[in-house]
């Protein structure tokens, strides 16, 4: 797999996925993963998504096979929209879908709303609210346990309400582990500020068609407050699917993802 180097601190590593018919022509789809993962989490998405797109997976900055961050890394959104860029410039895509899940999907739609010449639909599945009280007064305890205890520490005591109550336990061992192979420096730096970033005034800004998807008992908010947010975004729509996890792009993959692919199809140009 081949790596693309947009800054003199990063070596990106990505994945390029495209088994349609060898005589079309392709949109591309941009997939943006969560916290403590990498372009490996969208495993059950590529197979559907790939037959009728070219699918592009980096791992971000920090995370994955991409060069992890130092503790004191100053991380911005602007500064992820710009490698992403960079990476679809190598390319050669200048427009593009975007799914994204978690704080991908916060991302996301920081990205959609200051780059809006590059994003032809938003898509995001199970992601936080624009603004979460009490995340960074709870950083300082977060930042301890990972210097003490490690990132596998960390995913370990929030994985049930991740995954939900019916995900299978050699899913949740192997998400578990997966996400604790995360560097603590990126931990240490990505915690304060896009873990935390508020993002409110980005979405009356997205101009693109968006979907939001989310669970009826997720963890990262309840379906009313999802609308709210959602709501504040012109041309998006909600889809709500039955169960309690908040990480949707894996605990609900198939339905998600089908979901996705026929508003990309809905909306392709």
């Amino acid at each position: 797999m081949p790596n693309f180097r947009p800054t003199g601190d990063l070596d990106m590593f990505y994945r390029v996925d495209d088994f349609t018919d060898p005589w079309t022509y392709p949109e591309t789809v941009l997939m943006l993963h969560g916290n403590a993962e990498s372009s490996l989490a969208w495993y059950a998405w590529t197979p559907k998504l790939a037959r009728h797109y070219r699918v592009v997976r980096p791992d971000m900055r920090g995370f994955g096979q991409s060069t992890p961050m130092p503790a004191d890394y100053p991380w911005t959104l602007d500064r992820l929209a710009d490698d992403y860029c960079a990476l679809m410039d190598h390319l050669g895509v200048e427009k593009f879908h975007v799914v994204a899940a978690k704080i991908g999907g916060t991302i996301a739609r920081a990205f959609a709303a200051r780059r809006p010449e590059r994003v032809k639909t938003l898509s995001v599945v199970g992601t936080p609210a624009p603004f979460r009280v009490g995340v960074k007064e709870n950083v300082p305890k977060l930042i301890e346990d990972f210097k003490n205890h490690g990132v596998e520490y960390w995913a370990k005591q929030n994985m049930g309400g991740r995954l939900g109550s019916s995900f299978p336990q050699a899913g949740v061992d192997w998400w578990t582990h997966y996400m604790g192979r995360t560097a603590v420096s990126t931990q240490l730096s990505f915690m304060p500020t896009i873990a935390a970033a508020d993002i409110r005034e980005d979405l009356p800004k997205i101009a693109c068609p968006t979907l939001v998807i989310t669970t009826e008992k997720s963890g990262l908010g309840s379906v009313e407050d999802t609308r709210a947010w959602q709501q504040q975004i012109p041309n998006s729509e909600l889809v709500v699917l039955p169960g309690d996890s908040y990480h949707v792009a894996t605990s609900h993959a198939e339905p998600a993802a089908e979901a996705v692919l026929a508003f990309i199809r809905k909306h392709a140009g």
